[in-house]
């Protein structure tokens, strides 16, 4: 029986020149952390992440945290908390290191936020290790493929004004890509403007998606999802703060726009009350957040609810964009994944063999485990 011999957390911190919003405001890159009015949460100046090794019989599995903020913190639970608990152990068995892991602090009330982000970088790493020694793509380790490329959307169009947003949209739609994530939450008003602008060059054909944030009061995000319907839009994300569940099922109920929820979420356990009380439309998982063991999870119970999964993908660097194409592979219920084209970029120049997403669709990688390494000579370099 293989054992785990080594655990290692990497914190990452690359600098950026644009932010996934557009140009970084004055002074940022100095300051490090900084907020973008009418967003609250933190935003980085840097590409911040964490990866994680996890080697047993002399092989190497990869995973990775979603950590935009303070990777460090998640680096110090892996190393304390999570290490201990792990080596020795038979990697082979992912789902009872999963439970092993999240019973640690389950009952200190650690049950989201830098813990389980820390648990779902080991759970990759552990997803990714099994289907080396096996000698398998992790795909098919959690079922099979259901399709052999991802349907995707073009995420942020981080341009300033209307105008350059439709601008960078027709130009991804040369490249044969038809559906487009605006970043909003500017104002209902504002915001329909954008929605109508992109459905006035695009036609009736493209998919639209608007990410409102968690900026709107119910009223709000009402009186937006009736223009959004008027629009065609395919789904309104994030619109309410997240801790109002009610809210957000009053809003489903009153709009025929999709509305989509659930980057904030870590577990099949906060995931269930929306299904159960049908507070949203499509749940958006991260693999980054939730690990793939959860991630799978989280989908098959959603699909006894016919909802499907648009799984969320912001700034991972590769291994968690690998981890989401192969989830998003074995999963039926799949909406459409998130494709970040900065981040996409910058994942690949770390990666020794690079992903491939062309003309709207992920396309698997080859190779077993998640079928993807990074290049630790080129990663220290990035960081310099």
């Amino acid at each position: 029986m293989p054992v785990i011999t080594h655990i290692e957390a990497i914190p990452v911190r690359i600098r950026r020149e644009e932010a996934y919003l557009g140009s970084l405001p004055p002074g940022a890159s100095e300051r490090g952390y900084f907020l973008r009015p009418p967003y609250r949460a933190l935003y980085s100046a840097y590409f911040e992440t964490v990866f994680v090794k996890i080697t047993a019989d002399g092989v190497t599995g990869w995973g990775e945290c979603l950590a935009p903020v303070a990777p460090e913190a998640v680096a110090t639970l892996i190393d304390q908390l999570l290490t201990p608990a792990l080596l020795r152990r038979d990697p082979l068995a992912v789902d009872v290191l999963w439970n092993t892991m999240y019973d640690l602090m389950r009952e200190r009330g650690h049950y989201g936020g830098f813990m389980l982000d820390a648990i779902s970088g080991c759970d990759i790493a552990l997803w990714d290790l099994r289907g080396k020694l096996l000698g398998q793509p992790v795909y098919q380790l959690a079922g099979g493929a259901y399709r052999d490329t991802i349907p995707c959307y073009v995420s942020g169009l981080p341009k300033p004004d209307d105008s350059g947003r439709v601008a960078l949209a027709l130009e991804w739609t040369a490249q044969d890509f038809h559906a487009f994530k605006l970043a909003a939450g500017y104002g209902v008003e504002t915001d329909a403007a954008s929605i109508s602008a992109l459905r006035q060059a695009l036609g009736s054909e493209a998919a639209l998606l608007l990410d409102a944030h968690w900026v709107y009061t119910l009223d709000e995000s009402v009186r937006l999802a009736r223009r959004l319907e008027e629009l065609n839009a395919a789904l309104f994300e994030a619109p309410i703060n997240p801790e109002d569940l009610e809210a957000h099922v009053q809003l489903a109920a009153a709009t025929a726009v999709p509305v989509a929820i659930g980057e904030t979420e870590r577990t099949r356990y906060q995931f269930k009350p929306w299904l159960v009380q049908r507070g949203a439309d499509v749940l958006q998982p991260d693999v980054g957040r939730t690990g793939f063991s959860e991630l799978i999870k989280i989908a098959r119970m959603a699909e006894a609810f016919n909802i499907p999964i648009a799984p969320h993908l912001s700034v991972g660097l590769g291994v968690c964009i690998a981890a989401s194409i192969h989830a998003a592979a074995a999963i039926p219920n799949l909406f459409m994944l998130e494709y970040q084209p900065p981040v996409f970029e910058l994942a690949n120049t770390l990666l020794v063999n690079p992903l491939v997403c062309q003309a709207g669709r992920y396309h698997l990688p080859e190779g077993v485990g998640l079928g993807v390494e990074i290049d630790e000579d080129k990663l220290q370099q990035a960081q310099r």
